[in-house]
């Protein structure tokens, strides 16, 4: 058994040792599940073979590019919160999900790294991306041992619910395959339409996020219902959160979100806001098509101008107010869920950061 599970830091926080006086902030959950996350995902990690943890090691930010210990951010840890919260949620205990989280957060950030691949970007984080410092090989597959741990930290768990858990994890993986397959597709082509990409964000965030919740529910000993309610809530927040991601893309400030200015724009990517505005029929939406569907990469002053042209066409304020919807729809499936009252409160909380946050 490996030693995390051990560490009174882990199994034994303060958080279970008695009923909480008023549901936490997000940002107190958020530093509540990393809390619990970190020492599980170094101990994984580390066990890995020399190469993948030293690329591994970077990509979390604990190590820099000579392997040395760094500070660098490793994420917000979203997903493994909605799993454990989502455990509390349906009336079972953290320590049983937290393998669940532990589990989701690795194929998170397998993904990432291979979408830093697939994407070309050279920063993630305010650092720079895995890829840019090892290579492009080195990150795949280091990405691969990831998603491999991940499915070993579900199957060594003596609990009747694992070949479950390793099912809802394996279909979220196969979604957000396909879903970034479609992502690479529509690069090529010039006649995506918004159903179309609304399901490509399905895929490749929703499904994900839908797992996280369907997991912790799992595994905290909900009802078929309440894990069924648990995923829809998660996949509808999953793409509510991919909304927001698109815009922040488009005019997030560079210094908050650690991504590059326009990045997308200037790479011409069919995000939900774009396409939005591609497909409105509008005259603004007419001058981005003959911006955008061209062979070449944008301009910055491009760049600039096709941000301008979303925005006119539409594409922003649509993409703002479907994300709204969907929390609404996401809320409405959580009261749905039955949830005990204080991690219903937790969940909510993080759902509204998730749809109302500046990175």
């Amino acid at each position: 058994m490996p030693a995390w599970r051990d560490d009174p830091a882990v199994i034994g926080c303060d958080h279970r040792t008695g009923p909480r006086h008023r549901p936490r902030t997000a940002a107190e959950v958020l530093t509540w599940s990393r809390r619990l996350l970190d020492p599980a995902l170094r101990h994984v990690v580390e066990s890995m073979p020399d190469a993948s943890r030293s690329t591994a090691g970077f990509h979390f930010g604990w190590r820099d590019e000579r392997g040395r210990p760094a500070a660098g951010a490793g994420g917000k840890a979203i997903r493994p919160a909605l799993t454990l919260l989502a455990a509390e949620a349906v009336g079972g205990t953290v320590q049983a999900a937290l393998p669940a989280a532990v589990a989701v957060e690795l194929a998170h950030n397998f993904s990432l790294m291979h979408d830093d691949v697939m994407d070309g970007d050279l920063t993630r984080r305010h650092r720079p991306t895995a890829w840019a410092v090892f290579g492009a090989n080195a990150a795949i597959l280091s990405g691969d041992a990831l998603l491999a741990a991940a499915y070993e930290i579900l199957a060594e768990e003596p609990s009747a619910v694992v070949a479950r858990g390793v099912r809802i994890l394996a279909r979220a993986v196969l979604e957000l395959v396909e879903g970034q397959r479609a992502d690479l597709a529509f690069e090529e082509r010039a006649d995506v339409t918004l159903d179309e990409c609304l399901a490509m964000a399905a895929g490749k965030t929703g499904a994900l996020l839908g797992a996280s919740c369907a997991l912790g529910a799992v595994y905290g000993g909900g009802t078929a219902g309440q894990v069924s309610r648990m995923r829809v809530f998660g996949e509808r927040l999953g793409l509510a959160f991919q909304l927001v991601d698109d815009l922040l893309g488009i005019w997030g400030e560079p210094a908050v979100t650690g991504k590059p200015v326009h990045a997308d724009l200037r790479r011409r990517k069919k995000s939900l806001p774009v396409v939005a505005a591609l497909t409105s029929g509008s005259a603004a939406g007419g001058d981005l098509a003959a911006l955008y569907l061209r062979d070449a990469p944008l301009t910055d002053e491009e760049a600039v101008a096709a941000a301008g042209l979303v925005d006119a066409a539409g594409g922003r304020a649509w993409a703002a107010a479907h994300a709204d919807e969907l929390l609404t729809d996401a809320l409405a499936d959580l009261d749905a869920a039955g949830a005990a009252p204080c991690p219903d409160a937790e969940l909510r909380g993080l759902a509204r950061l998730m749809t109302d946050r500046d990175h």
